[in-house]
Parts: structure tokens; sequence; C-alpha cells
């Protein structure tokens, strides 16, 4: 048994599943949380690439000997939900974790209409709803907050709000049928009650409600077209264009299939930046609710007859566009009903009472604020259930002006060359100038404390599970899961990870002469020019030692290293992450082109993962509030 008993007396298990897990940087920062009566035991964790799995395994079934389980299937899948409920059995989780992969909505490089990945956030949710956690955290982008204008993060929110809670939908529902009945005309009440009921209904009954909902709008266009001839309503464009339109809404199921397959070809294809993703995009948004709406409303508008009864045209419109919103959005509609019957204090403390989950706000976390050599900002929506406390901030570990810095974080690795491999720490030369940067701190990087201190290399080397853990076995790399499985062809050394790339003479002067100039402009650009070494790549960052690093990339040759000239190695990117020297980086360490989406890479490991000591502190604030 790898976890300490003494650690885990007097202690109680919060469960926790991390969707989305990559290499693991939120699993390794809550196994590194803990209160005194309370720690997380991680029950299983999630990824569509086999990479991560056997990443996740090395580190965490055989170095740490958990039983922690891991699912490889695509969250999109029809089957994932089933299968995830099989393998986390009759457990309750208290905790779920992910971050829905952000490419499609990142400040940095291209934004993709109608990327599938846009969608992974509703699976997600989905994952919530049906395991009801007392927490779940969602991460992603900062970009996430300033897409499409704020809609796409008021969508997020508008969601994660519309999570009914069970128990209290009878009462709920009691309620809007007395207020409905006092406010509404039965077209309205019959479709708000339809609306409400399709939202919070199991899935096996939506098919039936949304042909309920639609029953209701068909009638009504009957009753607005009575007066039509019937010659006319047959042949007229605008009124078929209604009808056909209203048939289309109902097909919700349809269009989601013909979207996603289309979609799902984009991406098999690469269908970006060409002649096809136009026309793609295009009939991809006409599938929309919104769009097909639209047109509905213009040929209503178009229609004289039809355009005489205003005030049933408006409510027409108005049950219609119903259809389209979110829960929370019809909640809002609602309101305005409850105001009418003078009892929207009723309405509110009854809509308190149903949501499942809070969100105050989506909460911006800075890494360098909990120890981490790094700048890399993300957004967190943490829900909390309703009978939980609302966390509303992750209080810094550090300092402003403590923070730790580049050179503290990777200067002990600085004894490697031009394309070699090290697998033993060796000396480095002192720098007299740096020395003084590294201090000793605690493991959450605080200078001024009474708990343990050692500098941010030393924690790195001895690892900061100690308090919980010795290793089944010691750190080991292996290629593949089949090399796992079969116990073959594993590597054993002191250091792993810490390999350089060759470099040719052109290359590391064009590193040099960036390096001088200490930023890629254009003097610099002019310079590379003039010496012939000119370079189509778009952008390099040469770190600063005596400060914290920019977000940490998915590729290695975008940071210079401050005196060597060269690319990080992966161990050096993972020091910038916090990840601890033990934590083993499996299968290949970079690929090139198209196969760095379906291999990931070490370095696309390291890139794309939260820091751990940051999830850490997101751990902790959760333990400390979690009843």
């Amino acid at each position: 048994m790898a976890q300490k008993q003494e650690f885990l007396k007097g202690k109680k298990a919060i469960t926790f599943l991390d969707l989305f897990a990559g290499a693991g940087g939120i699993s390794e920062g809550f196994l590194q949380s803990y209160t005194k009566d309370k720690y997380y035991d991680f029950i299983l964790a999630s990824d569509i690439n086999a990479n991560c799995e056997l990443t996740h395994r090395v580190r965490y079934n055989a170095q740490l000997g958990l039983k922690t389980d891991f699912l490889l299937e695509d969250i999109m899948s029809e089957t994932f939900l089933s299968d995830l409920k099989k393998k986390v059995g009759k457990k309750n989780i208290d905790v779920v974790t992910g971050g829905p992969s952000c490419q499609s909505f990142s400040l940095s490089g291209r934004r993709r209409k109608y990327d599938k990945r846009d969608n992974l956030f509703e699976h997600y949710l989905k994952v919530i709803e049906e395991f009801k956690p007392k927490y779940f955290v969602m991460e992603n982008v900062k970009g996430i907050l300033t897409k499409d204008k704020g809609r796409f993060k008021d969508e997020i929110m508008s969601l994660i709000r519309s999570i009914m809670d069970a128990k209290q939908v009878p009462a709920m529902m009691g309620y809007l049928e007395m207020m409905l009945a006092r406010t509404a005309t039965p077209f309205e009440k019959a479709c708000l009650l339809a609306k409400v009921r399709i939202e919070i209904e199991d899935d096996s009954k939506t098919d039936a409600l949304v042909e309920e909902f639609f029953s209701h709008v068909e009638e009504q266009f009957k009753i607005l077209t009575r007066n039509i001839d019937y010659r006319i309503s047959k042949s007229d464009a605008n009124i078929s264009t209604i009808r056909h339109g209203l048939n289309l809404l109902k097909h919700f199921r349809e269009r989601q299939k013909i979207q996603s397959a289309i979609i799902q070809e984009k991406t098999s294809s690469n269908i970006d930046n060409d002649a096809f993703v136009n026309g793609m995009n295009d009939f991809i948004g006409s599938m929309e609710d919104d769009s097909i709406i639209e047109k509905i409303f213009l040929a209503l508008d178009n229609v004289k007859e039809i355009k005489k009864q205003e005030d049933d045209v408006k409510l027409f419109k108005a049950m219609i566009e119903l259809y389209a919103m979110t829960l929370d959005e019809s909640f809002a509609v609602l309101a305005r009903y409850a105001q009418k019957d003078e009892s929207l204090d009723e309405f509110k403390n009854i809509l308190d009472k149903v949501r499942l989950y809070r969100v105050d706000r989506p909460i911006v976390v800075l890494s360098s604020n909990y120890g981490v050599p790094q700048n890399r900002e993300r957004v967190l929506f943490i829900g909390c259930r309703n009978d939980q406390k609302l966390i509303t901030d992750i209080p810094a570990t550090v300092a402003k002006d403590e923070k730790v810095t580049v050179y503290e974080a990777i200067s002990d690795l600085d004894f490697i060359g031009n394309g070699e491999t090290r697998t033993e720490y060796a000396k480095v030369k002192k720098n007299k100038e740096l020395d003084g940067l590294v201090r000793p701190r605690a493991l959450t990087g605080a200078l001024e404390t009474d708990e343990e201190k050692h500098t941010f290399y030393e924690w790195s080397r001895m690892g900061r599970l100690g308090h919980r853990f010795t290793f089944e076995c010691n750190p080991f790399y292996v290629r593949t899961l089949d090399d796992l499985e079969n116990n073959v062809a594993k590597e054993e050394h002191e250091l792993f990870n810490h390999q350089t790339s060759f470099q040719s003479d052109d290359v590391k002067r064009r590193l040099e002469i960036i390096a001088k100039h200490g930023d890629y402009d254009d003097a610099c650009k002019a310079e590379l020019k003039k010496e012939n070494l000119d370079s189509n790549k778009r952008n390099y960052t040469v770190l600063d030692p005596k400060g914290q690093s920019p977000t940490v990339v998915t590729m290695p040759d975008d940071f210079i290293h401050y005196s060597q000239y060269r690319a990080m190695t992966v161990r050096e990117m993972a020091r910038l992450q916090s990840f601890d020297d033990t934590f083993v980086f499996q299968g290949k360490r970079q690929t090139g082109g198209d196969k760095r989406k379906s291999e990931i890479p070490q370095y696309t490991l390291v890139g794309n993962a939260v820091p751990p000591l940051m999830a850490r502190a997101i751990g902790n604030t959760i333990l400390e509030a979690i009843k």
C-alpha cells in the first residue's frame, strides 16, 4: 500500500473524477491537497488519447499504487455516460473537475466557427447532471469570457443554473400551473409548461414533449391562417416557409445528427481557411434554431392576412422564441408573468430552491499567485451544489513581490548541451548575478512561513506528495500501454524527459541573436535577415530568469532558454508548470504536423496541463468549504 496510514487516519475521503484529464495536472494538484480532516480519493480519470491513459496509469496505478480507473473515450460518444457510470459503480462522487478542450476559443491561434470542441462543455454538464457532485470545476482559457462578445460565457452560466434539483421540481410545477392560469392565455400556458418540462424531464421523454409543444404552436398557426384561402395557403412560399420551419425546429435530433456529421468531417478533413469552410459553416448555421426562427419570422411579416393580427402574431413569435431558450432564459420569461401575478418573491424563492447549482461568476486565476513560475491565466467556473458553501475566489498562496522565478525553477537543470539526453542530475556553474534568487520556500511558494521549506528545485526533485505516499516502484518510462501491461521495455533513471534536439550552427546563431535582442521585434528580424537567418516562425519568447515565464505552450521552440540559446526540454517546461520530477511524461517526446492532434506527445501533455500547484490551491479551497 503506497498511501501512508498515518496520513489517512482521522481524515474523510472526498471522491473526485477528472475529465479531460490530459497529463493529470488537476489530478496531481488534488492529490497534494488536504486539510486536517479531509483528503481526495481519486476515483477515475478520462480522456480521448491513449498517451494520456499511459501517463496516468504509470503515475497513479504503478507509482502511487492507487486503484484509480481510466476511461479512454470521447465524451461526445453516445456510450460515454453509460460507460462512465459502469466504471464508477455505486460510489458517490463529491467533486468533478475538467477542462473541455479550448483550442476553438483560445486567444492564441485561429478561432474556428462550428468547431466540434465548442460543444464539449455541454457534454461535461451532462456528467454533472448525472452524478450531481457537491462541487464541480470547469477550467478554461481566459478567451472564453469574450468569445462571441461574452455570449458563450453567458450560455455556460445559464446552462449551469439550468441544472435542476429533482426534489424541488413538483413544488415549482404546482406553482407555475396556478400562476399561469391567472396570467396567461391557454396557448401561452400550454407552451410555457411544455417548455419547462422539455428542459427538466429526463431524455426519454424529450421527443414526446417536443411533439406536445409544437402541437400547441401548430394549432395556433391554424387559427392565424383560418381566413386565408386554402389554395393560397398551400401555394404561398411564405406560409410554406413557416410550416416547414416549424417542422425543422421539431426535428431537432435529425438536425443535430446532420450538424455533428459535418462538423466531424470538417475536423477529420482539416477543413479550415480553404474554399470549403464557408459553405460548410453556412449550411451548419442554417440548421441552428436561431437561423430557422429568423426565416419563420421574416415569412410571418410577409403574409398580409397574418400581419393584421398584430397581438396574436406577437404572441406566436414569443412562443417560438421560447423553444430556443435555455431553461434559465425561460425562467426570465416566467418571471415577467410572476410579476404580473404579484408573486415574484414567491417565484424567486422557488427558483433558488429548484436550481441545483449556484455559480457566483467566472473566477480568473493567475498561476504565479500559487507558487508556479509562470504567468498563466485561466478561468474557473466553480459550480456549488445548493447545500454547499458558495466559492467566489481562490486565495493566493504567494505575495505579489515574492513570486517564484524562472531561474529558481530550472537553473539546476542547466547542465545539458546541444542534442543531448541527460538521465542524471549534475552540477551547474555558479551565477553570481542570479544565484541570490534561489530561496527556501514552503511547498505553496510562500517565503515567510513556519512550514517546511526548500528551494523550488529541491521540492521538484524530492516531490510534493511525500506527506501522503511512498512509491510502489521507482519512476520509469515506457513507450506504449502494451509494454506497460506486459512489463517490458521499462527505463528507470534518476532524471526523465530532459533531452534537447540537435540544432545546427545556423539555428543556434539565430536563437542567440533573438536572445540578445530580448524580443523577436522588427530590429531583431532585420539583423536575422542580414545574416540570412530569418525565420517563417511567427513567435519566439526569450525567458526572463528574474521573472515568470509566459503561458507554457505545446511547441518547444517557442521559448528560448535565457542563457543557453536553445529550445526547452520537456522537463524544464514541466518545472515551469510545477510538475514534480518524478512525474514522468510517457510516449513520444514530440511529433510533427497533424500527428500532434492524435498522438499527444510529451510537449503537448505538458503545455495543455493545468499547473499542479494551482490545482492544489483550487483543491484546498474546495476541501475547506465542502460539507
